[in-house]
Parts: C-alpha cells; sequence; structure tokens
C-alpha cells in the first residue's frame, strides 16, 4: 500500500479506509512528553488523515494546524469531528505545495503520524520542519519499524538505518515504543554539515567520470542516498568512446529513470583529484531538458532519489566527494 501519487490517497479515504486509530499508549506519551507549554502552543500536524490525532492535540491545549493533501480525508475529519475546537484543517501537499498558509510564527509540536515513511523526499521535508519549530519545541514521528512488520507491508515501516539517518541532525532524541510503534521525540535542529567522503579504492592507474546536475521545475538538486550511507549525484565512470555528456546522460537513466538527450548536457567545469591515490577526472554536467518519472531501478547501489533545497545543500550530511568538491554557488545560478 505504498501510495505516492495524490489521487490514489484520495480515493483511499473516499473509500472509507483509514490507519489503525490513535492509541492510549500514543496519547500517554504526547500528554507525558510534549505537554503544552505554559500560556498555551501551537501544533502541526502533517498527514493529518481523519483527524484523530489533531482532534486529541486540540483536547490537551494546543491550537492545531491539521494538514493533509487529500480532499476527502479532510472532509471526513470535517464531518468525524464537527464539534473540535481549536483546529484548522488544510488542504496541503507538505512536499511541493507553498507552505504560506502555515503559522508565520512556527510551531511548538509537530507530529508525523504513520505517514513519514511514503514521503519521498524525506530529507528535505525533515529538513523544512525542524526549521519552523520554536524554541523548545519537538518533532514527534510515529512510524512502524520492520521489526513489528510483515515483510509484505515494509514498504511503510522504516529501518535501523533510516531511523538513525533521521535522528541524526537533532540535539536530543527520545526513543520510545508505542504499542510496537516508534515514537521518535526530537528536539533541537542541528543539521549536520556537509562532508565529503570516498566510495571503496577504486582500480586502474586513472578515473575519468562524469556527474549529472538535474534540477526539478522548483529548482531542487537531485541526489541519491546510497546504500554506502551518502549522498551521490547521479554519475559513474565514463565508458569506452562515449563523450562527459553521453556518459551522464547515460548514468542517469540507469540510476533514476530519466531520460535525456546529449544535446541538452553541457559541461561546465572538470574538477581533478584523487580516488585512493588513484588520478581522477570528474566531468559536472548541466542537464537542462529531462523527462520521464522519477524512479529506483539500481536498489543494490541507491536506496532512494530525493529533490534537495538549495539553501540545504549545505547541512546534508555525508556526501561523495566529486559533488561536495563542485561549488554550491553553481546550483543557484543555474536554476
Amino acid at each position: 500500500m505504498g501510495y505516492i501519487v495524490r489521487d490514489q490517497w484520495q480515493q483511499h479515504y473516499a473509500d472509507g479506509k483509514g490507519f489503525r486509530q490513535l492509541g492510549e499508549r500514543e496519547r500517554a506519551l504526547l500528554a507525558e512528553h510534549t505537554p503544552v507549554p505554559d500560556g498555551g502552543g501551537r501544533a502541526l500536524e502533517v498527514g493529518c488523515g481523519a483527524g484523530g490525532l489533531a482532534v486529541y492535540l486540540a483536547s490537551i491545549g494546543y491550537a492545531v494546524d491539521a494538514v493533509d493533501f487529500a480532499d476527502s480525508a479532510l472532509a471526513r475529519a470535517r464531518d468525524d469531528h464537527a464539534d473540535a475546537v481549536g483546529v484548522r484543517w488544510i488542504c496541503l501537499d507538505i512536499e511541493r505545495d507553498d507552505s504560506a498558509e502555515l503559522h508565520e510564527d512556527g510551531y511548538d509540536l509537530i507530529t508525523m503520524r504513520l505517514m513519514y515513511p511514503f514521503l519521498r523526499d524525506r530529507s528535505r521535508v525533515l529538513h523544512a520542519l525542524g526549521e519552523r519549530l520554536r524554541a523548545g519545541g519537538a518533532l514527534v514521528i510515529i512510524t512502524p519499524t520492520i521489526e513489528h512488520t510483515p515483510e509484505g507491508r515494509r514498504d511503510i515501516a522504516l529501518d535501523e538505518n533510516e531511523i538513525r539517518l533521521l535522528t541524526a541532525g537533532w540535539k536530543q532524541v527520545e526513543r520510545l515504543d508505542a504499542d510496537k510503534l516508534a515514537a521518535l521525540v526530537l528536539r533541537g535542529p542541528c543539521h549536520a554539515h556537509t562532508t565529503a567522503v570516498e566510495k571503496r579504492p577504486t582500480t586502474g592507474h586513472a578515473l575519468t567520470g562524469a556527474v549529472a546536475v538535474v534540477t526539478d521545475k522548483a529548482g531542487r538538486v537531485l541526489l541519491g542516498r546510497s546504500t554506502r550511507g551518502m549522498w551521490e549525484l547521479p554519475g559513474g565512470k565514463t565508458s569506452g568512446q562515449e563523450s562527459f555528456e553521453q556518459a551522464a546522460v547515460r548514468e542517469l537513466a540507469e540510476e533514476t529513470g530519466l531520460t535525456a538527450s546529449a544535446s541538452n548536457a553541457y559541461a561546465v567545469t572538470m574538477l581533478v583529484d584523487d580516488s585512493h591515490g588513484v588520478p581522477r577526472l570528474t566531468a559536472v554536467i548541466r542537464i537542462t531538458t529531462w523527462s520521464g518519472t522519477l524512479t529506483n531501478p539500481e536498489k543494490r547501489l541507491f536506496e532512494r532519489w530525493e529533490w534537495h533545497d538549495l539553501h540545504a545543500l549545505a547541512c546534508v550530511g555525508d556526501v561523495f566527494t566529486p559533488a561536495v568538491q563542485f561549488p554550491v554557488k553553481f546550483f543557484c545560478s543555474a536554476s
């Protein structure tokens, strides 16, 4: 049930389907670990669905902005909780829509219940939500984990590697058990500085390759989370007699499913360094036009691909060295 498309979620709620109801253990953990600040507090519930958690947060004293991108979910929430006070229902895609409707002064509590695994650009969304926390505020992610999820449904759960990644950029992390759900209470965003890291030692006397710089309509840059635990631009070694531009286009298709023509690929600079003592020449190729749907064909090499905001490129953690060498300012000018 790994829905991504908005229409699928629209139908899900229109058919009367939902998710596991908010449990007593979850209520108790939220009340204990994220009490309403003196004088009142404001909460943001991301992916509110039919509204159970949003209404509970309002009942303990929060003023709540409850957002979901499915109109059918919000229609059910309004019908099921017609008497609820203190909840503002907002139709919003937290990944793609303009967030101007959210409260400009930020939030004391942000919750994401049973929805984080469905996000495509997880790192970007988490970074942006962390920026919306008020001083002392908490972001709470309640999620299934692999160990308590049947094998056929593990696309809706997080493994330990993913949990380590999402908790790495926070000063304080509490992991609590909520009836076989993991409740992660995150405070104090302290996003990790970008660090250049290498892959395993290469073979041969020298190495030539190309990396592809691709942006979406919003100017976000495409990076892949590799199974080596680093972010990478699409790219790889040149093959045979192909040009750097041809190599970048080929690697883009092989790694992401996106297609482009070499006529829309332009070498903007060359990077010279060494990989474990082996000389390396890497061409940075700007691809201006592409088509297709972003996928992950090479699952043995990449966990997923995400679009990253330009302003967040300096704090994404470990990045493959050639991508780090290329100045962030290029991305800004290229978009």
